[in-house]
C-alpha cells in the first residue's frame, strides 16, 4: 500500500514536468523552424526582389514532422516598398491547450520576435 502511495505521488509530480518539457521542446522546434524560414526568405528576396508569400514558394512542400503535429506555420508578405514579411507559428492540438504562456509565435523581417501569451521569455 505504501508503494502505491509513493508511486502515485511521484507520478503526480513527474507528469506535469513531463508535459512542460514536451511543450518547451515543441516551442523550441517551432522557433528554430521560423528562423530557418527567415533565412530562406532573405535568400528568396535576393533572387526575386520580393519575399515569398507562402511556404511552398520558399520550397517547403510540407512542415517537418517535429512541427506539424504541434504548430501551423504561415507566411504573410507585403511587397512594399519596402518589402516585409511576418512568419507565424500558431499552436494546434495539445500544444494549444498546454502552452498558454506563449501562444502564437511570430518573427518579422526586421528580426522582431514576439509571442501572443503573457510570458516574456518565450524566444529563448
Amino acid at each position: 500500500m505504501v508503494t502505491v502511495a509513493i508511486v502515485g505521488i511521484l507520478a503526480a509530480v513527474a507528469y506535469p514536468s513531463y508535459i512542460q518539457y514536451v511543450v518547451h521542446s515543441n516551442r523550441a522546434a517551432a522557433e528554430s523552424f521560423l528562423l530557418e524560414v527567415s533565412a530562406t526568405q532573405e535568400r528568396y528576396l535576393l533572387d526575386n526582389r520580393a519575399y515569398g508569400t507562402s511556404l511552398a514558394a520558399l520550397g517547403y512542400s510540407a512542415l517537418p514532422s517535429s512541427i506539424s503535429a504541434s504548430y501551423q506555420v504561415s507566411v504573410s508578405a507585403n511587397a512594399g516598398p519596402p518589402p516585409t514579411y511576418t512568419l507565424t507559428a500558431t499552436p494546434i492540438g495539445a500544444q494549444s491547450s498546454n502552452d498558454t504562456r506563449c501562444g502564437t509565435l511570430s518573427l518579422s523581417n526586421a528580426g522582431v520576435k514576439s509571442a501572443s501569451g503573457p510570458a516574456s521569455d518565450c524566444w529563448q
